[in-house]
């Protein structure tokens, strides 16, 4: 017999409590220690105005990234206009280094193409050359 109780019988655990109040249309009146009245007003209202009554509207998201502010808008972050805190010369300098890089980049994809047509063909007449060696070697087998 255990000295402290039945160690294999755990207590119960008390039900959850609601940890939002955006589901209060779905609550019964009284609930909560909430007053009726307040549920009841809530309860004839469609979504969208429970969502402003609760506060669920939470406009553009922004947020600020060394000291430039962005926002998201039609699924990218977008700098926010006048936010930009560099100059005119940097910015400059930025979408000429961009441009440099993006024509370097499409140079190397070209010659990638390049190469990768040349080994087609290398691979083609390699196996040609191995078809015609192998059939010269059936040949030389059968005067034999």
């Amino acid at each position: 017999m255990p000295l402290f109780g039945n160690t294999f019988s755990p207590k119960k655990t008390p039900p959850r409590k609601c940890a939002s109040l955006s589901n209060l249309h779905l609550v019964r009146p009284g609930a909560f220690g909430l007053p009726a009245g307040m549920l009841d007003r809530w309860h004839g209202l469609d979504r969208s105005t429970r969502e402003i009554e609760l506060g669920l509207e939470y406009g553009i998201p922004t947020m600020n990234l060394a000291g430039q502010s962005l926002k998201f808008e039609n699924g990218q972050w977008v700098a926010e206009s006048g936010s930009f805190t560099g100059d005119r010369r940097e910015m400059q300098r930025l979408r000429k280094r961009n441009q440099q890089l993006e024509e370097e980049n499409n140079l190397l994809r070209l010659k990638v193409d390049i190469l990768l047509d040349m080994l087609s063909e290398t691979m083609a007449k390699t196996h040609l050359m191995e078809e015609e060696l192998e059939e010269l070697k059936n040949r030389s087998r059968q005067r034999k």
